[in-house]
């Protein structure tokens, strides 16, 4: 069976557009924004879930995005619910959070304050190896060190792989 169209959960335009961006010459990617509450547990965990449930509720073939920010002082915490606690706090509470500690690091950087355009998550506070954060960096450059461009092009490759 061939994949003509892929569900991308998700209401966010700039999210779409990247994915599409990828995986359109593969795949026709369109976009439902669907409320699923999500369980407690690690990020496999979870996105496992929100893709089983988005699947049932749509009917058919899901891609999903989530994504864990694990501040190392914290222990892994804020994590899978970074979502929740971004809402929350905002930026300069997430960068307040770890002002009592000496190690400001996170999963694959380090948390600073505020930085570069605030339009897509925690971009402006996760700088990347010293040099730059998410939200200062062009695209192509974020695309090059991003997991979520890189599991897209994963897929993409799988899906083309289904498609011969």
């Amino acid at each position: 069976m061939t994949l003509t169209k892929l569900n991308f959960i998700t209401g966010n335009q700039n999210k779409l557009a990247d994915v599409r961006a990828i995986l359109g010459n593969v795949v026709e990617v369109d976009n439902q924004a669907v409320d699923i509450s999500e369980i407690q547990g690690t990020i496999e965990e979870i996105a496992e879930e929100k893709a089983r449930r988005a699947a049932e509720v749509i009917n058919g073939p899901v891609l999903v995005e989530d994504s864990a920010l694990e501040f190392s002082a914290l222990k892994g915490l804020p994590g899978p619910y970074i979502k929740y606690f971004l809402d929350s706090l905002g930026l300069e509470g997430l960068n307040k959070m770890l002002d009592g500690f000496e190690d400001r690091t996170a999963e694959a950087g380090a948390i600073v304050r505020p930085r570069g355009p605030t339009g897509f998550g925690w971009d402006p506070i996760f700088e990347y190896d010293g040099r730059a954060t998410f939200a200062e960096m062009k695209q192509e450059e974020k695309n090059l060190i991003s997991h979520g461009y890189k599991a897209l092009v994963k897929l993409q490759q799988w899906l083309a792989e289904g498609q011969e």
